[in-house]
């Protein structure tokens, strides 16, 4: 079985394409034929490297119906080929928020020849809800050679990503001050920089604020967790696939069921779009870190646990398993 993987435009790399790369290299590697596609030559294009998979353009694509054909959720219209072609169609779902967003109207998913795949367990639940069936779940990884622990030093600082609802963040920023004063902690912004540099900033960090939704699995709360940081904010939803309440009484609770893990609480997270609510964590998690003590060790522990539990060698064994289960 072929499987050819669409990548869609960007003007650069996303978590999201980052994701559909490394998958198409862990198949060219295990032996598979595997090809990344692409449409957009005006647009970013992936580096040719040893152990990649092959790159084709669009127009040089050639589907059969023994190939497999996968998309992201949110370019129906990539589809075509394969539908085309009588080729197996899966849609791989990144961000539960897009599943319906670019269905052409009076189509709807029971109507269309494909299967999915889902990035993590609240976006598996919630298209399970929605569309009847229980989608087989692959996770993303993330390196942890190059997210890990850095040196921290000085006052406690807070990094943040401004083009995560940047709005909600400045919010946030501005509850926390009011109650706590301007200079009780920095504030860290990781914007522009390339993935080395996140890790760095990351790793001198004592706190990361996630202001992300929606989310299928965001990476950048994982990074932070695997550099050390005690987390505070967002789920977008899909991140409940790896948080867990660090709070005795949390105000906020998810109501849809959570996978059972063998971490515990790994940072205070609350109901996305809840400013008041983020920046009591906020507080709640500066306070911890002054004290110290045995909560603030048992959440760290937790965080670790958790990052470790998404290495890149943790992908790898849910890349071939799932395309094991796909071939069968």
């Amino acid at each position: 079985m072929r499987t050819f993987l669409f990548l869609p435009p960007v003007k650069r790399p996303t978590g999201g394409v980052a994701v559909i790369r490394r998958l198409a290299e862990v198949l060219h590697r295990s032996g598979r034929e595997a090809f990344l596609v692409l449409r957009d030559r005006s647009g970013w294009t992936p580096e040719e490297t040893e152990g990649c998979a092959p790159l084709l353009w669009w127009e040089d694509l050639r589907l059969a119906p023994e190939d497999l054909w996968v998309a992201p959720e949110g370019w129906v219209n990539a589809l075509a080929p394969g539908l085309e072609a009588g080729a197996r169609c899966l849609v791989y779902c990144q961000n539960w928020a897009y599943l319906f967003s670019s269905l052409p109207p009076g189509t709807w998913w029971p109507q269309l020849p494909v299967e999915f795949l889902a990035v993590s367990d609240p976006v598996a639940w919630f298209m399970e809800t929605s569309l009847g069936k229980r989608p087989l779940v692959l996770r993303p990884g993330i390196d942890l050679e190059r997210f890990r622990p850095g040196v921290r030093s000085g006052p406690l600082s807070v990094a943040f990503m401004p083009r995560k609802n940047r709005a909600l963040a400045q919010q946030i920023r501005a509850l926390f001050e009011t109650r706590n004063g301007a200079g009780r902690v920095s504030w860290l912004e990781i914007d522009g920089l390339n993935a080395q540099g996140v890790a760095e900033a990351l790793g001198r960090a004592h706190i990361f604020l996630a202001t992300g939704f929606p989310e299928g699995c965001p990476l950048p709360p994982l990074e932070a967790l695997a550099c050390g940081c005690l987390c505070v904010g967002f789920s977008g939803f899909g991140g409940w696939d790896y948080m867990r309440q660090a709070q005795e009484n949390p105000r906020f609770r998810p109501w849809w069921p959570l996978r059972e893990t063998p971490w515990g609480g790994n940072g205070f997270w609350c109901a996305d779009g809840d400013v008041l609510d983020a920046a009591l964590c906020l507080e709640q998690a500066v306070l911890l870190l002054e004290e110290g003590g045995p909560a603030l060790d048992s959440a760290l522990s937790a965080g670790r646990a958790t990052a470790a539990a998404y290495g890149l060698d943790s992908f790898r064994r849910g890349v071939l398993d799932t395309w094991a289960a796909l071939e069968a």
